[in-house]
């Protein structure tokens, strides 16, 4: 193999992993707001889980 087949190789390499990802985070996103939208799950409770840490704190969701 020779250096241009490598860079070839390299950029379409680099060209399926970010599709890849983008496809992956999108559909991460996509599937929080179905469960935020369909009650699932309240994603509002966890934005102040940095904020209440303490060990008297309320518990954010109950294990099964």
């Amino acid at each position: 193999m020779d250096l241009s087949t490598i860079l070839a190789l390299q950029k379409i390499v680099y060209l399926v992993i970010t599709i890849f990802l983008c496809v992956f985070l999108y559909s991460y996103i996509f599937k929080m707001f179905r469960d935020e939208k369909k009650g699932i799950r309240d994603y509002e409770k966890y934005s102040r889980l940095a904020l209440d840490d303490g060990l008297n704190d309320e518990i954010i969701e109950k294990r099964k």
